[in-house]
């Protein structure tokens, strides 16, 4: 008998994955569709076409079954894992209204539900009416009321990607309590939607009606239609199983269950998390999010412009590696690590400050990103590492913040994303860290956290512990080069740490000269 398997369908930014992963986390069979992240009719927007993820999602599967004409017959269930915070309007009879407003687009509104005087007075007290301000102006739900009064009008479901492919799946409006991340009126200290009372239905205008039912990680949400099946060539009736945000799977599917273990993501949006048991704000009055582990927390750090900012470089300034591996067949990542083992620890004093986007407190939303030291000795080179160790030093100060907010030490790290392909990109997280810092097995970690979620909610394995354990191992492991740390401790300590503080009146005059970035 053929060992059984686990379908994930990982819905990202750059492309849709169909992942079949056996029951020891080894990928079986894989098949990709690139994406193009977002159109944008106006500066700062970033929309993409819902039907389009979908068709993604379709050939995507299709492709797998083409490739692997007998795996079906193994597949024990299916998962759906999605990037963050990309909201979608539906009608009665479930199509989109509208483009979906991707989490990259950075819209806002002034024009927003009013408040109660008694919350008004209590955040005021609290000092987070700031905070609580932004979280209006950025809601997706606020700016489409405010400005598209007739789609609002005609909207039946408000939901997230994760919700909507779980929809076009089972036809069951349902989605996990672990992709719950955005601005929507989610309690995130009991996991639930807010209760009645709460602010967050007048901060924000969405009707409870119109909101998916909520079901926790490696729950049965349904089962494949009929129609999906055609679509996908999916079985029809395998069961659904609900799993979590990209984010949140790729802590599990990188075997980080301990809060000792710090989980980096070197992704489009940079972070660090730790899997908890208990509810931590490592910013006060920034909620943890939903774990992809039931009744968990994730107590993340994002760096929101993170490994696009390599992206960025690669693009504008890596044409000569590009063209080169073009010729030679040599990976592109390779040489790029080239680039990085060119410079020397520290970049020669080159120090980059990696806020491409404002933050709400840390940083503030004046931020911007810097880039300090310049000398003649300096190249492309020299400032690509400094992208790199920019970026492990901003992760590195999120961690330290988990850890004083939590009392547990981070002791080691595992990494997920495209940078953690980079031999290079590990061995200076390592410097920078001063901790071990390992790969996974397989780079596809947020397909194998949902098949984690799956696996526990069919049956095939009796909890997540042993779950984790049977699907996720170490790839390789960087150990820390003392005199590389030594290096970066000293430019962490006595300049990166005070950077921000420095720079932060000289962002604000900027912004007040140039109204850019728009302030809340």
């Amino acid at each position: 008998m053929s060992e059984p398997t686990i379908l994930a369908i990982d819905n990202g930014t750059q492309s849709v994955r169909a992942l079949l992963f056996d029951l020891q986390g080894n990928i079986v069979a894989r098949a990709q569709v690139h994406l193009e992240a977002y159109f944008s009719e106006h500066p700062g927007w970033a929309e993409h076409d819902p039907e389009d993820y979908w068709q993604a999602v379709c050939t995507a599967c299709q492709r797998l079954w083409a490739e692997h004409p007998h795996a079906r017959a193994n597949v024990k269930g299916v998962a759906v894992t999605t990037q963050r915070g990309t909201m979608i309007n539906l009608d009665v009879e479930g199509k989109p209204l509208r483009p979906a407003i991707t989490w990259l687009d950075q819209r806002r509104t002034d024009d927003v539900p009013p408040i109660g005087l008694l919350w008004k007075l209590g955040f005021k007290l609290a000092g987070v009416q700031h905070t609580i301000n932004y979280f209006r102006g950025e809601a997706e739900a606020n700016w489409i009321k405010a400005h598209q009064s007739d789609i609002w009008d005609r909207t039946h479901k408000y939901v997230m990607l994760s919700g909507y492919l779980n929809y076009r799946l089972s036809g069951l409006f349902v989605d996990s309590i672990g992709s719950q991340v955005g601005y929507l009126p989610f309690d995130y200290k009991r996991l639930a939607w807010a209760k009645p009372g709460d602010w967050k239905w007048q901060a924000l205008a969405v009707k409870p009606e119109w909101l998916p039912e909520l079901e926790a990680p490696g729950t049965h949400i349904g089962v494949v239609t009929a129609a999906a099946s055609a679509a996908t060539g999916i079985p029809e009736g395998l069961p659904l199983m609900a799993a979590a945000a990209d984010k949140a799977c790729e802590v599990i599917g990188a075997g980080c269950l301990e809060p000792h273990i710090g989980c980096l993501s070197y992704g489009t949006t940079a972070t660090i998390n730790t899997t908890s048991a208990k509810y931590i704000e490592v910013t006060p009055f920034i909620p943890p999010y939903p774990s992809a582990i039931p009744g968990s927390y994730s107590t993340e750090v994002q760096i929101f412009r993170g490994y696009w900012m390599v992206n960025w470089f690669k693009q504008q300034f890596g044409h000569h590696e590009q063209h080169q591996s073009l010729a030679s067949g040599i990976a592109p990542e390779v040489l790029f690590d080239e680039l990085v083992n060119s410079v020397p620890a520290g970049s020669m004093g080159l120090l980059l400050q990696p806020y491409w986007s404002p933050g709400i407190k840390i940083p503030g939303p004046e931020a911007k990103g810097a880039i300090i030291g310049f000398g003649d000795v300096h190249t492309r080179a020299h400032v690509y590492r400094a992208i790199l160790e920019g970026l492990a030093y901003a992760l590195r100060e999120g961690k330290e913040r988990i850890e004083k907010r939590s009392g547990v030490p981070v002791t080691e790290l595992r990494i997920s994303g495209g940078g953690s392909q980079s031999d290079a990109a590990m061995q200076l997280t390592a410097d920078i860290f001063g901790l071990p810092t390992s790969r996974p097995h397989v780079y596809e970690t947020s397909g194998l956290g949902a098949a984690i979620d799956a696996s526990v909610g069919l049956g095939l394995h009796p909890d997540f512990k042993t779950a984790v354990q049977a699907m996720t191992r170490i790839g390789k492991t960087f150990e820390p080069i003392a005199a590389n740390h030594a290096t970066y401790n000293a430019l962490y300590h006595r300049v990166y740490q005070k950077m921000y503080g420095r720079l932060q009146p000289l962002y604000q005059a900027i912004q007040n000269i140039t109204g850019y970035p728009r302030m809340p």
